[in-house]
């Protein structure tokens, strides 16, 4: 299982490489034969190589990462009115959390008046679909998932240090080990769905804890704007209040802030690359479509 997911993670790098191209190309649509010469791979590899990774074609993937499928998705969730159902079913309680399978648990005030005194917390690094990433956990469940190695800046150390930020006077421990058992409990089949029972536990004001609960209720193959999630949790006007606890979140996949878009479905930004940003709305595309 760790070789696959550290395959799964070189594809990946190569497959934003890719991602790159396509969104420097997106007005002429490029064929896969351009894609491949730029990417310096036969066409046959680059077809085999996403549908390895992604369970779609080349093509397929294009048609995903277009701004008319955003949008499409965006209006499918709108008709659906697929959040505020999920919302209805429990913010004040523990409500239908990632089709059952995560439960989120908020620090208490006294763990976050303190920076997590008397907390314990594990570290590491381990390959995933989307790279390489850094968890830390407790007893009481994961408390950060960061991707790194791609961007210059989002390195392991840093990650720590934002984890140290965050829990200032927990008590920090590298465990390599442990780090390396995550990634199948987190992406779990090829849609990367978790584990049953899995558990998150967080630090967060109030406000974020309740944007990190609503983003939990987002179901795959949905999106929404940050607009309309403000709205769904009686904030209207509160986007930019919203964007903010989004960006915060300190645990990605898992809290898919991936599938909070710009209002008129464009990709917006992500905390940890766009590029990846639309390879996760791809990889779920593709859990559904199966490789035409």
């Amino acid at each position: 299982m760790n070789r696959d997911f550290t395959e799964k993670s070189q594809d990946y790098a190569r497959i934003a490489h890719v991602i790159s191209l396509i969104r420097e190309r997106v007005a002429t649509r490029p064929e896969l034969a351009e894609l491949a010469t730029a990417a310096g791979l036969s066409e046959g590899h680059l077809q085999r190589l996403f549908s390895r990774w992604a369970g779609i074609s080349p093509k397929r993937f294009l048609q995903v990462l277009s701004l008319s499928a955003a949008q499409d998705r965006m209006r499918q969730t709108r008709r659906h009115d697929l959040l505020s159902v999920a919302l209805e079913c429990g913010l004040s309680g523990p409500g239908r959390l990632h089709d059952l399978f995560v439960n989120l648990t908020a620090s208490s005030p006294g763990e976050y008046a303190t920076g997590g005194a008397q907390v314990r917390l594990k570290h590491g690094e381990a390959e995933t679909p989307f790279g390489r990433a850094f968890f830390a956990w407790s007893d009481r469940g994961l408390s950060a998932l960061e991707f790194i190695g791609i961007n210059p800046a989002d390195t392991a150390e840093a990650a720590r240090a934002r984890l140290r930020a965050d829990w200032p006077a927990a008590t920090l421990e590298a465990d390599a080990g442990g780090a390396s058992a995550w990634p199948a409990r987190v992406f779990a089949s090829q849609g990367a769905g978790p584990a049953r029972g899995l558990s998150l536990w967080v630090r967060g004001t109030n406000f974020q804890v309740q944007v990190w609960r609503a983003l939990l209720r987002i179901p795959p193959e949905a999106a929404t704007s940050y607009g309309s999630l403000a709205e769904a949790l009686g904030k209207p006007g509160g986007a930019r209040a919203v964007g903010g606890a989004v960006g915060a979140n300190p645990v990605a996949w898992l809290i898919p802030c991936h599938r909070v878009l710009r209002g008129d479905g464009a990709i917006g930004g992500y905390r940890w690359g766009e590029h990846r940003k639309l390879a996760m709305l791809a990889w779920e595309a593709g859990d559904k479509c199966g490789v035409p």
